[in-house]
């Protein structure tokens, strides 16, 4: 298999907020973890840092349970939709790579981030039990909502 190619990500900023890339990490087989990119949330026009985000590219058994995004949004800055904004620059970057669709989980419970998936347009697919082997498993977690957005082409 080729070298994994990560692209620019300067124009990844919408009215609300900017992703500014802190790194990458190449795809490890061994632990079964696919090349991801590690942003922070910027506000658009301060720079002020609101949170985080992720997005591993590709798929596989982590990704069916983890998703291909992850965010994080510091307290003092939630209720504004700027996870829901970095999801959708997400998508852009993801459609970049080919991506058919992008997946993202929440645990039950995060009622707010089930309402970060619907404001940004990815659907339901249902709550899906999580394996033994699962690290949410061991933290007590039994099941996780699963969201998608298709790439339209």
């Amino acid at each position: 298999m080729g070298e994994f190619l990560f692209f620019d990500t300067a124009d990844l900023r919408d009215e609300e907020i900017a992703l500014s890339l802190k790194r990458t990490a190449e795809e490890d087989p061994v632990r079964q973890l696919v090349p991801a990119y590690y942003f922070d949330i910027l506000h658009a026009k301060t720079g002020e840092r609101m949170g985080e985000c992720d997005l591993r590219v590709g798929s596989g058994y982590n990704i069916y349970y983890a998703g291909n995004i992850g965010y994080r949004v510091f307290e003092r800055f939630q209720g504004h939709h700027y996870a829901g904004h970095a999801c959708r620059l997400l998508f852009r970057l993801a459609q970049r790579h080919g991506m058919e669709e992008v997946l993202v989980t929440c645990k039950t419970d995060n009622i707010a981030s089930a309402r970060i998936c619907e404001w940004a347009g990815m659907a339901h697919l249902g709550i899906i039990l999580l394996p033994e082997d699962n690290p949410m498993y061991a933290q007590g977690y039994r099941e996780i909502h699963r969201f998608v957005w298709r790439i339209r082409r």
